[in-house]
């Protein structure tokens, strides 16, 4: 419990916070139908790719940049981070999400924030298979993460930003529709 005290961790945990209220705000509001027509899945994709590229190399050396609780829950599974930083990061990325949610409302005119970006299901999908798509899609996601900070692929963790935000556009690519 001695990490609790140190002022590393609760940077830590405000970066955290800080990257998924910056992530939900960019993401999020890019998905907005800003003009009359279908939405835009590859501005959206782009959208969130780009955010967390630019947050993974923004706060990576404070935090690892996670932003995504799923990436958290496979750091603390795989043993490289600790209890106590896991239940931080995760409560800093709800909240941190929450906040970006409530900034887009609060900025979004009425009549074009509508469900603030909020997916559905294609009423062909069933439940299985969305949770699924969704499953292989947040394992493809994090096997990028693990992957791109692995120290033996050539000792440059700095161009970890970059797979990491291209692996996220891929996913939301294959999985918006």
């Amino acid at each position: 419990m001695r990490e609790l005290r140190s002022s590393a961790f609760w940077r830590a945990v405000l970066a955290e916070f800080l990257g998924s209220l910056l992530y939900a705000l960019l993401g999020l509001g890019a998905s907005l139908r800003w003009a009359p027509g279908p939405p835009s899945v590859v501005g959206a994709a782009l959208a969130f790719g780009l955010a967390q590229t630019t947050l993974v190399q923004a706060l990576g050396h404070v935090s690892g940049g996670h932003v995504n609780p799923a990436v958290t829950l496979a750091f603390l599974m795989a043993s490289q981070l600790s209890l106590p930083r896991a239940v931080g990061y995760m409560l800093a990325q709800v909240l941190g999400m929450l906040a970006g949610a409530g900034v887009l409302y609060g900025v979004t005119p009425g009549p074009v924030r509508g469900t603030l970006g909020l997916t559905a299901l294609h009423p062909g999908v069933g439940p299985g298979q969305g949770t699924v798509v969704e499953l292989l899609l947040t394992a493809q996601f994090v096997l990028c993460v693990f992957a791109s900070f692995d120290d033996r692929h050539d000792g440059r963790p700095a161009m970890a930003a970059v797979p990491i935000g291209f692996s996220l556009a891929l996913g939301h690519l294959f999985g918006v529709r």
